[in-house]
């Protein structure tokens, strides 16, 4: 006949321990690992997001860029920190959606080993070759890659680099040879200085360099044309069947606590309406789309995995 009773003892001391969790949380500094080189797209965003939700959280948010193995040493490492709030990932489709299908051995799971918080929006990307480059259109450039089968080369320093340019060599029937990189500033460097022919940059990195004419932008990977650049052509227009979304989230590792990860959640939906965040983000060309609950974002986590696996199948690239 007790067992009710203390059934419900428990029951509320659990939730009086959930509402302490949630008033305490933070009491320390949070570290927000981007798993990209600083001056990447990634990390511009997470600087912007993570200073407004230090203002808002009245703790410092420290930016820890932990590069490299195309974004596996980042997520590897925040997949094994303590669940506790204070070390959450500022990733993107390349860790969670791309390197399962790219990555033979990878040691993390996206699902099982992560807490999704919130979908903070989408990074666009766009074609760009040099500014010397006679080519005055996408399908000027891809007429002439055609009459010059394995003379031009792509730079790739992610895996959206690599779907897109892979999908667009697959669909078009084009000859390019892949030139890995590092980090996105390396990969522009060598486009700039006409070491490699062509880029798929994300905005992030890429928007100083097309403001400043250093580089021309061949079309956008977007469905519909960008304010950012006005003009240029969404790929799928002149690659029919091209369709690739480069997002962006915020994910701790698994087993967080339920209060931490709704507060979270909560306080990234304002940081993310604020007008200030959205301009500096717009600048980027970066477009804020957040997913209302952790839930929403656990779904289409999945789904993006699911996407980018036959994303990966069609264009012909072999796990390494």
């Amino acid at each position: 006949m007790t067992i009710l009773p203390r059934a419900l003892t428990l029951a509320a001391s659990l939730l009086a321990a959930s509402a302490v969790l949630s008033q305490t949380y933070p009491s320390t500094p949070i570290t927000l690992v981007v798993p990209f080189a600083a001056g990447s797209g990634t990390d511009a965003v997470a600087r912007i997001v993570g200073k407004k939700l230090s203002e808002r959280l009245k703790q410092p948010v420290l930016i820890d860029n932990k590069a490299g193995a195309s974004a596996q040493i980042g997520a590897q490492f925040v997949a094994r920190a303590k669940p506790d709030g204070y070390t959450l990932l500022m990733t993107t489709n390349t860790s969670h959606s791309a390197n399962p299908s790219l990555v033979s051995n990878l040691k993390y799971d996206p699902i099982k080993d992560f807490t999704p918080v919130t979908r903070v929006g989408e990074l666009p990307f766009a074609l760009v070759v040099n500014k010397n480059d006679p080519a005055t259109s996408l399908k000027d450039w891809i007429d002439r890659v055609k009459l010059n089968p394995g003379k031009f080369s792509y730079a790739t320093p992610n895996s959206t680099s690599l779907v897109a340019s892979e999908t667009i060599k697959r669909i078009a029937g084009l000859d390019v040879v892949e030139i890995p990189y590092k980090s996105s500033p390396q990969a522009l460097t060598d486009l700039i200085g006409g070491s490699v022919q062509m880029y798929v940059v994300d905005l992030g990195s890429g928007m100083g360099m097309i403001n400043a004419g250093s580089v021309r932008v061949l079309g956008v990977t977007t469905k519909e044309p960008l304010k950012a650049i006005p003009g240029a052509v969404p790929i799928a227009k002149v690659v029919p069947g091209f369709d690739l979304t480069s997002w962006n989230g915020i994910f701790g590792p698994a087993g967080m606590p339920k209060p931490v990860v709704d507060k979270l959640n909560t306080e990234l939906q304002e940081v993310l309406a604020d007008k200030e965040v959205q301009k500096a983000l717009s600048q980027l060309g970066f477009e804020t789309w957040p997913t209302k609950t952790p839930e929403e974002f656990a779904k289409y986590v999945a789904d993006q995995l699911a996407h980018w696996s036959t994303l990966i199948k069609q264009a012909g690239i072999s796990p390494v």
